[in-house]
């Protein structure tokens, strides 16, 4: 099991990604910290996996009671996985100050307040003669753009910048920063995307908004969380120990290709 032994905090963890990652984290050995909004989050399931913690990310006392509760109980953290996140499918014209605010407070906020509070328990697990990892979330919008996901998009290029700084500052005391950087993935926030006007459907049905998506890759489909978490837990494990501040793209070869010729 290459998470033996090791102690993982995961934000987002009652969704469809978070859920996932758990799961895996779970089987690979690690005691893991599920952390969101609810028990039941965005993906129900008849399975509570992982010790639940409340956690509102864009909120600083929770936080902090967040990595207490796990510096109580386990006295170090080896993985801190970024994974909780939101998107609002809008123009700017369209996008209300509130909704900025909370994508960034969310997406952004969130990744630099339990990374902040979680430092003293990663640093105490690089003391055993091993790195700790912190695995944010960033995005294939992070570089290029889907129409109408203009906050989203800014979040994201933030977290990509916001991880080589993290890697830089804090490399020197065994933590490595990364950050995964999904394309299309099959998730309840996906779902919501081919439901909304950021799709871009023009009166299309579900189906074959999905079909013409899984078209425009080069291997013709899109990704599953079971994909990301298989990524996740490599970045988490000693395998990875050389692996730091880098923007892993994970798209089915989307961002690789000229647009203008996907065919």
């Amino acid at each position: 099991m290459r998470l033996a032994g090791k102690t993982a905090l995961i934000t987002g963890a009652r969704g469809g990604i978070g859920r996932a990652i758990v799961a895996r984290f779970l089987r690979e050995g690690a005691d893991v910290y599920a952390a969101d909004l609810s028990e039941g989050g965005s993906l129900p399931s008849h399975e509570a996996e992982g010790h639940f913690v409340r956690l509102d990310v864009s909120c600083e006392t929770d936080a902090i009671a967040a990595m207490e509760r796990v510096g109580r109980e386990a006295g170090k953290l080896d993985i801190l996985v970024n994974a909780a996140g939101i998107e609002i499918e809008k123009t700017i014209e369209h996008t209300t100050l509130e909704e900025w605010n909370r994508s960034f407070a969310v997406n952004v906020t969130g990744t630099f307040l339990t990374s902040k509070y979680a430092l003293p328990l990663l640093r105490a697990a690089a003391k055993e003669g091993t790195t700790s990892s912190v695995i944010n979330f960033g995005s294939y919008d992070g570089f290029i753009a889907d129409p109408g996901l203009a906050a989203y998009c800014a979040t994201k290029g933030a977290v990509h910048a916001l991880t080589r700084a993290m890697a830089c500052d804090h490399g020197p005391e065994g933590i490595r920063v990364n950050a995964i950087c999904p394309g299309y993935i099959d998730t309840p926030m996906l779902q919501s995307f081919f439901e909304g006007d950021g799709s871009g459907g023009a009166g299309q049905t579900i189906d074959q908004l999905q079909q013409a998506v899984r078209d425009v890759h080069p291997m013709r489909n899109y990704g599953t969380p079971d994909d990301i978490a298989n990524l996740v837990t490599w970045l988490a494990s000693d395998e990875a120990r050389y692996a730091a501040g880098q923007l892993w793209v994970l798209d089915g070869g989307l961002s690789a290709q000229v647009q203008q010729m996907k065919l």
